[in-house]
Order: C-alpha cells, then structure tokens, then sequence
C-alpha cells in the first residue's frame, strides 16, 4: 500500500489556502468574513504571513489603500491535484479505481446519467491515448 501523503498545513491554513484558491485573491478582511470560527482580524493577519513566509501565499499592497491582497501562488488545478492525491492516498490506498467505485456506490452517492456519460467518455479518452 503506497504511503500515507498528509497534507503539510493545519487546518486553519488549509482553511485558508481552500478560500484562496476559490476567490483568487482576497483581503485578510475577506478571508476574516468567510473564515469558521469566527478569527479575529489579527489572527487572520498572522495566519497569512505563515502562508507568506512558507512560500504558498503571495502579497501585494492593493492599489489606492492601505490593505494588502493575498493570492495562492500555486494555481487551482495543481492544488486540486495535490488534494485529490492525498484524498485518494489515504482513503482509497492509492487507488483511482477504488475512490471511483466509491463514487458510483449507489448507497453513498447519486450520479446522474449525465455524469456517468461524462466518466465513461472519460475513460474511453484515457484508453485510446494508453493503448490500452
């Protein structure tokens, strides 16, 4: 079984990170606003400058104001791959058959016609391009 890939960032910075990548840029005010738990400004603040300081998170003062614009400076499809993996690593066993088959589990999810087609076009496109 492959080993286990964990996400490097606490909750709270992946927190983050996730809300990052789905606004493309934010305030700390803005993150502050959608953040659980209700953080403080400062802890927000603080938050950020971790991002910044481990190199995920870029800054830049926002023009015309004193707030500062943070932004992921990994693009969105590279994060979600990174994810996917770590999903598929730690509860699939490293399996895209396994997690596929838990998404078509008619007990844990509904998948419409539509989407089904969708996966088979998929599959057929990864076929014809292996040889397989």
């Amino acid at each position: 079984m492959p080993r286990a890939v964990h996400d490097p960032l606490t909750k709270k910075e992946r927190q983050a990170m996730d809300l990052l990548h789905a606004l493309g840029s934010a305030t700390a005010a803005d993150l502050q606003a959608r953040m659980p738990g209700d953080p403080n400004y400062s802890a927000v603040r603080a938050l950020l400058t971790v991002l910044v300081n481990k190199g995920l998170v870029t800054v830049a003062p926002r023009e015309g104001s004193r707030a500062y614009v943070y932004a992921p400076r990994e693009p969105a499809h590279k994060a979600r791959k990174g994810a996917l993996n770590r999903l598929m690593t730690t509860f699939f066993g490293g399996s895209p058959a396994e997690l596929v088959a838990n998404l078509l589990d008619p007990a844990e999810r509904k998948i419409s016609g539509d989407e089904i087609k969708r996966l088979q076009k998929l599959i057929d496109e990864h076929k014809s391009r292996k040889g397989a």
